[in-house]
Order: structure tokens, then sequence, then C-alpha cells
């Protein structure tokens, strides 16, 4: 499986962006799948999350009611919509698939970059 993230830009604070991920190689969609991301000089971080069928969605708390994670298994694509961007969103940020019977994300995209001015 193959993702590719893409979306990614600069935005002033308080604006909105929508990341894509298409995944080729193989259909993912009974796979879970989320986005990452990543801030210089920091760790990876989890975003949110989603199950194959969209039945269970999971944010990191520094992104809810801003952030939403969505997915169309006809497109094999995974969204993610951020609004209401702050400066301290600024990361690369990467989409992941796990495939069944993995025990953590075992796919992951190139990663795309989100800059947000002050």
């Amino acid at each position: 499986v193959q993702l590719q993230a893409s979306g990614g830009g600069l935005v002033q604070a308080g604006g909105s962006l929508r990341l894509s991920c298409v995944a080729s190689g193989r259909s993912v969609r009974t796979y879970p799948v989320a986005w990452w991301r990543q801030a210089p000089g920091k760790d990876r971080e989890f975003v949110a999350s989603m199950l194959w069928n969209s039945s269970y969605t999971k944010y990191a708390d520094s992104v809810k009611g801003r952030f939403t994670i969505s997915r169309d298994n006809a497109k094999n694509s995974v969204y993610l919509q951020m609004q209401s961007l702050r400066p301290d969103d600024t990361a690369v940020y990467y989409c992941a698939a796990k495939s069944p019977g993995a025990s953590d994300y075992n796919y992951w995209g190139q990663g795309t970059q989100v800059t947000v001015s002050s």
C-alpha cells in the first residue's frame, strides 16, 4: 500500500485547509486510518483516526471541534478538514493506515507541510 498525502500549504491563523490522502496498490477500505503530525523539534503526535466503516472517530484534545476526519472508500481516500487553524498546528501531517492484524499503523504517507502564520 502506498499513501500519498496532499493539500498542505501556508494559511493565516483562523483559516482552513483540507488534507487528502489517496491510497494505491491495495484497497484500504477495511483498514483503520489516521492522521498524525510532527512539528519541528517535536515527536510525531496523533491527530485523528477513523475505523474502516466510519463508525468510530477519535481526536486529539488539541484538535477536537476544529478538525474532522473522513474517508471515501470508493475513492480509497482519507481526508482531514482543518478549521480555525492556529500557529501551533504548524507541522508536517502524515496519513497512516493499519492493515488487519497489525499492532500499529504500518503504512505511512510521505507527509504534507502545513504552516499557519500568526
